[in-house]
């Protein structure tokens, strides 16, 4: 009897300990219910139903559940076969999952040809630009305008006449979709088709020719392919405003006068200054020349004393020769010319 006693009392516990174990598990369950409850029943409602077990592993996983829920609810209103493993691939590689989604709605309300992973390649390419995939979708049906220059008021350039033409510019593009990762961006196209406006005037023969033309810059500029290797496709360009600037030619020939005449200026003072270094020395050459004037008739009173001891000539000579200079400047006195020989005035 004692036996059967402590069974009962083993099987009474045994039992006890499964239905607590029973009760926490029906109360977890109850909670996980309840937890996901109101998106399950969102869900289930919008015509979009997830799993409890897929919620609670979302959960598990630290993805917001809810808005992945949300997402989907959009997509499938809208039209859209979108997955819960789609959607949460594209959260956990930080895309930006509603505008991503908004992106494709566009896109398919406008019959463009983009699939889910067009629209999360696009969103990734973007991220860090500033630009979005909506954006870039919008872009695509909406055409957008884009002020050329963008940084200054005007284009400047030259005609071959030397007239400055300021053009400003309105470039109409749209996205192209196919090739916005990797492409490149607007400030190619703003550069782009600054150049080619700058070299459709630089070769214009005259400034007049290209106000009365302005609609040939557009031509040449767009048939030169300027959106290849672009993200945009270039609908239009279109002249928005031209004038008239400074006559940039004219400019460049007076500072080039001003150039060269100072240069002439320059060279003349090379020549002057190397005309009064000659001047300097001839007189030195003259200052020499009258030095060895000097020494030479200081030895003419030695040669005659040298003649006169060694008897090569006599004193009637020398007196010969005093009577004959006494006579030459008696006559040049008389003549009124001066010992240097320039004539007296």
């Amino acid at each position: 009897m004692a036996n059967y006693s402590f069974v009962l009392a083993e099987s009474l516990s045994f039992g006890t300990i499964l239905a607590v174990i029973a009760v926490i598990a029906i109360i977890v369950v109850l909670f996980v219910i309840f937890s996901f409850f109101n998106t399950w029943l969102k869900a289930l409602l919008a015509g979009a139903p997830v799993g409890m077990i897929t919620l609670l592993a979302m959960r598990l996983r630290g993805v917001p559940y809810g808005k992945i829920v949300e997402a989907r609810i959009t997509a499938v209103k809208a039209g859209l076969n979108l997955t819960i493993e789609d959607l949460e691939k594209h959260y956990l590689a930080e895309g930006a999952l509603l505008q991503t989604i908004q992106a494709l709605i566009a896109a398919n309300k406008a019959r463009m040809n983009m699939t889910w992973e067009d629209a999360t390649r696009i969103d990734l390419a973007t991220k860090g630009t500033g630009k979005t995939v909506l954006e870039a979708v919008r872009t695509s049906i909406n055409p957008k305008v884009i002020d050329c220059p963008a940084g200054k008021a005007t284009i400047d350039a030259v005609a071959k006449d030397g007239i400055q033409v300021k053009v400003k510019a309105r470039v109409t593009v749209r996205t192209n979709l196919d090739k916005f990762v990797g492409g490149a961006q607007e400030e190619t196209i703003i550069a782009r088709v600054g150049e080619g406006i700058v070299t459709t005037i630089g070769s214009s023969e005259s400034y007049k020719y290209v106000l009365e033309n302005p609609d040939r810059i557009s031509k040449v500029v767009l048939d030169r392919g300027l959106d290849s290797g672009t993200a945009y496709e270039i609908l239009s360009i279109d002249i928005a405003d031209i004038d008239v600037g400074d006559n940039i030619g004219a400019k460049l020939q007076e500072a080039q006068a001003i150039a060269n005449k100072n240069m002439a200026q320059a060279q003349a003072e090379i020549r002057r200054a190397a005309a009064v270094a000659l001047e300097q020395e001839m007189k030195a050459k003259i200052q020499d020349m009258k030095a060895k004037v000097v020494e030479a008739e200081a030895q003419v009173p030695l040669a005659l004393a040298e003649s006169l001891k060694s008897g090569n000539m006599g004193f009637m000579d020398y007196y010969k020769m005093q009577n004959i200079q006494s006579d030459t400047r008696m006559r040049d006195s008389i003549a009124g010319v001066k010992p240097n020989n320039n004539p007296q005035k």
